[in-house]
């Protein structure tokens, strides 16, 4: 008794015939809560987002997995496990909602009439972690997964049939076959079904001929995603995965931006001049939400916790909290107190600027550390890498113009062109770390300078022409021309780079090894200390990483919250500064007859006000004040002002004695050679020491003369030859 009790009988199963698409009850139940969903699904605020959102966008609809689940935990449950079969009922379920939302509208006839709708296409988004894209493995197969990345690389708009019609072409029926989406085909029937008439001669195997142009057809891209450079393993190579979209977000996305993907994983056939097994197939993610990091930052602002922005501001306030962040650069490197209060600057850069016109000022700080080996350049370098929330580190020697900017490559199966970008383009948004900067072929060197300064790249090559955003600091060191920097040449002949490219460096740092007693034992004193608390070092590690950890999430803060301007009394210093400096210049090069070698110039003002910029903003104050401007201006005197005073500038820092004595010395080589004549440069100044004179007025005469074109070297400056 009782035994059909709790049974559910549709009425409406007539609507899903057995065997059909829908022949499962579990479908159709599926389907009908869908459409509840997306009718009834309330937010927040009591208003119906899906509802409105249908209304306002009618051909898609983003729907958030956590809505989902919280309406009906067994529906998400089945999209997240086999999305391929009910994503489809979704957007079946969205087109007939938002039928029902539409009014009728009067036809051609004046009759009114159901309105026409599209297919609706259906957007996930989830709040979940992203995976690796280490660990996508088999398990994974047809479910649904997130991971971020850069893309890399995207081809062109390809059409993708979603139904193909056939035609027998003996007996000419016609019948639609369904394509798989994705990367996937059509799978074709081998035979007819037509039942030949008595004397009709009957279809052969493979009769079907595709019609294109009866067949329906959706716009598809495919996007190469590599890993965050920060994610991969030390020593490892980036993992690509190739990614295919479809319809609405098809030409969204150019290389070079960060994205956060859910979608489906799943596998397809490798073409078939590609000799591989027939079970092996190419794995691949076909997307089915993208969400674009914002502001370059791959956490935003939300992500920190309400303790966390407490502790930022509080820090923010201490009165030392500029010193203390500038003591945190490089912890175990002794000295350079200036280098890494510059670190600190670039790190957290200026405010980038949109004027009315559509220009845009760059707000990114680049700095160049220019001295002897041994001075620690590459170890800040490394800092600067660990600790950057986005970061690329790479060799002068080892990188090319391609290699830096973009390079257009073709794929090996289609055949076709597309771009992928180098170091400069996957840093967007944070810094690009150059070292062995003088070993660069100049022609590499070069391509750096549009990224430097617009900010962007240009690519016109092989019938691709576009511009990819750069908006990266740069952070670089190099060695002078000997190798040692040397204190008796003037800054141009250390310095074996061209004007355009220092003017682009807000500060230049010439980083000399000085042989001093004190200074020497000191750091020889705090190297030891470092390499004999090694051991003990490895307990206190989890300390510094922290400390680093903690750094790190500052800077991110600080650059996503805060955007400083200069007050107006800073501004009216900064003028008056300026000014006062250009004068200075114009004097100096009067009494000497030339140019400075580091010229200043309307860049470096610029320079000055992205510095009080970044400083306001390592404190977290959204007005940069006159005493930001001072501190900037210290530090471009001790940097940039300084490199291009250093070195033998002519009669500047020479006492009126030495002047005299190198007078002295010009006129007794000019007396021992003729115009025209020639004279090993070692002869020379023996003989003139023999007569009393000091060896190095008369290599400083030699090089004043050297300076003046009077006389020139050969032979590497083995011999001096005398000119008219």
């Amino acid at each position: 008794m009782g035994w059909d009790e709790g049974a559910v009988f549709y009425s409406d199963q007539a609507q899903f015939p057995r065997g059909g698409p829908g022949g499962d009850p579990s479908r159709h139940s599926a389907l009908r809560k869908f459409k509840e969903f997306l009718r009834g699904f309330t937010g927040p605020t009591g208003d119906f987002p899906y509802r409105e959102s249908l209304v306002h966008n009618r051909d898609h609809v983003t729907v958030a997995i956590e809505d989902l689940d919280a309406f009906d935990a067994e529906l998400s449950d089945r999209i997240r496990k086999s999305p391929a079969d009910y994503l489809p009922l979704f957007e079946t379920a969205a087109a007939e909602v938002l039928a029902s939302l539409r009014s009728k509208v009067a036809g051609e006839t004046g009759e009114m009439e159901e309105p026409v709708t599209g297919d609706v296409q259906i957007f996930l988004s989830s709040k979940e972690k992203c995976l690796s894209m280490r660990s996508i493995g088999a398990d994974y197969m047809s479910k649904l997964v997130k991971i971020a990345g850069i893309a890399i690389a995207a081809s062109r708009v390809k059409a993708k049939a979603t139904h193909v019609t056939l035609l027998c072409k003996n007996c000419r029926s016609v019948r639609t076959v369904s394509c798989r989406p994705g990367l996937g085909g059509a799978i074709v029937p081998r035979s007819c079904d037509h039942v030949p008439q008595p004397g009709e001669e009957p279809c052969p195997l493979d009769p079907w001929i595709p019609v294109p142009d009866k067949s329906k057809y959706v716009d598809l891209q495919t996007l190469k995603l590599q890993e965050n450079p920060e994610d991969v393993p030390t020593g490892e190579l980036p993992r690509n995965m190739l990614l295919s979209v479809d319809r609405h977000l098809v030409q969204t996305i150019v290389p070079g931006t960060r994205l956060t993907v859910v979608g489906i994983y799943s596998v397809y056939q490798a073409s078939a001049n590609q000799k591989c097994a027939v079970g092996v197939k190419q794995p691949y993610i076909r997307v089915v939400g993208l969400e674009q990091s914002r502001d370059n930052n791959s956490n935003g602002p939300s992500n920190f916790t309400l303790d966390e922005e407490m502790e930022f501001k509080e820090f923010a306030q201490r009165p030392d909290a500029y010193a203390k962040l500038c003591s945190m650069i490089g912890p175990s490197i002794y000295g350079h107190s200036d280098v890494k209060k510059a670190i600190a600057c670039l790190l957290f850069g200026g405010s980038k600027k949109r004027l009315p016109d559509g220009v845009r000022l760059r707000g990114d700080i680049h700095v160049l550390l220019l001295g002897d080996p041994s001075t620690a350049k590459s170890q800040f370098l490394k800092f600067v890498e660990k600790t950057a929330p986005i970061a690329v580190y790479t060799s002068g020697k080892g990188s090319s113009a391609a290699g830096l900017t973009a390079s257009v490559t073709r794929d090996s199966s289609s055949r076709e062109f597309y771009l992928e970008g180098g170091a400069m383009v996957l840093a967007d948004g944070g810094v690009v770390c150059i070292d062995e900067f003088d070993k660069m072929r100049p022609e590499d060197r070069v391509a750096i300078h549009e990224a430097m300064e617009q900010q962007t790249i240009s690519i016109a090559k092989a019938g691709i022409t576009t511009v990819l955003n750069s908006r990266t600091s740069v952070l670089a060191a190099a060695n002078p021309i000997a190798g040692r920097y040397d204190d008796l040449k003037t800054a141009q002949d250390n310095i074996d780079l061209q004007t355009t490219i220092l003017s682009r460096f807000d500060l230049i740092f010439i980083v000399k090894d000085i042989r001093m007693y004190d200074q020497d034992k000191r750091i020889a004193s705090h190297i030891i200390k470092v390499h004999a608390s090694g051991a003990a070092a490895s307990s206190k590690n989890t300390e510094a990483n922290e400390g680093e950890n903690w750094l790190k999430r500052y800077i991110e803060y600080c650059r996503a919250t805060c955007k400083p301007r200069l007050s107006e009394k800073a501004a009216e210093m900064l003028q008056n500064k300026y000014v006062e400096i250009r004068q200075k210049m114009r004097q100096q090069a009067h009494e000497t007859g030339r140019a400075a070698a580091i010229p200043i110039t309307v860049r470096q003002l610029e320079a000055i006000i992205r510095l009080s910029e970044s400083l306001a903003k390592m404190r977290l104050t959204s007005v940069a004040t006159p005493e930001h401007v001072e501190e900037a201006f210290r530090l471009f005197n001790v940097s940039t002002v300084d490199a291009a005073r250093s070195g033998i500038n002519e009669h500047l820092n020479l006492s009126p004695e030495i002047a005299n004595e190198i007078k002295q010395a010009e006129a007794q080589i000019k007396r021992r050679m003729g115009i025209g004549s020639h004279i090993s440069e070692r002869r020379l100044i023996d003989e003139l020491t023999r007569m009393g004179m000091n060896e190095s007025i008369i290599r400083r005469a030699l090089l004043i003369m050297h300076q003046r074109d009077e006389v020139e070297y050969k032979r590497e400056r083995h011999v001096i030859v005398r000119k008219a």
